[in-house]
């Protein structure tokens, strides 16, 4: 399986973006999915993930700014980022679960097996 992130871009303070990873095949539906990041200079962070089933959970930095969200006939799960501040600037990475049908919250990078090439987002102050 393949991963295609995009969506990033530079934005101002306060702005909003919808990040947007598609898989290449249709067991897409089956697995649980995330968002990571990367600021330069900082270790790969956890920001959120919604299993197969849809349930939701955020990194505490971002509730209330960030929704990710799933479109499984479209094999895509979304990130819509609100609210940026320049602290949320980063590579974003999308990762899928290594396991199907899970429904554990997961927030560490070697509980994923499949990694998006990531896109970035600057925000500007």
């Amino acid at each position: 399986v393949q991963l295609q992130a995009s969506g990033g871009g530079l934005v101002q303070a306060g702005g909003s973006l919808r990040l947007s990873c598609a898989a290449s095949e249709r067991t897409f539906s089956s697995y649980g999915m995330a968002w990571f990041r990367q600021s330069p200079g900082k270790e790969r962070e956890f920001v959120a993930g919604i299993s197969w089933s849809g349930a939701t959970y955020y990194v505490d930095s971002v509730k209330g700014r960030f929704t990710i969200s799933r479109e499984n006939a479209a094999l895509t799960v979304y990130l819509q980022v609100n609210n940026l501040n320049p602290e949320d600037t980063a590579v974003y990475y999308c990762a899928q679960d290594r396991s199907v049908f899970s429904t554990r919250r997961k927030t560490r990078q070697d509980e994923y097996g499949v990694w998006g090439q990531g896109t970035l987002v600057t925000v500007s102050s």
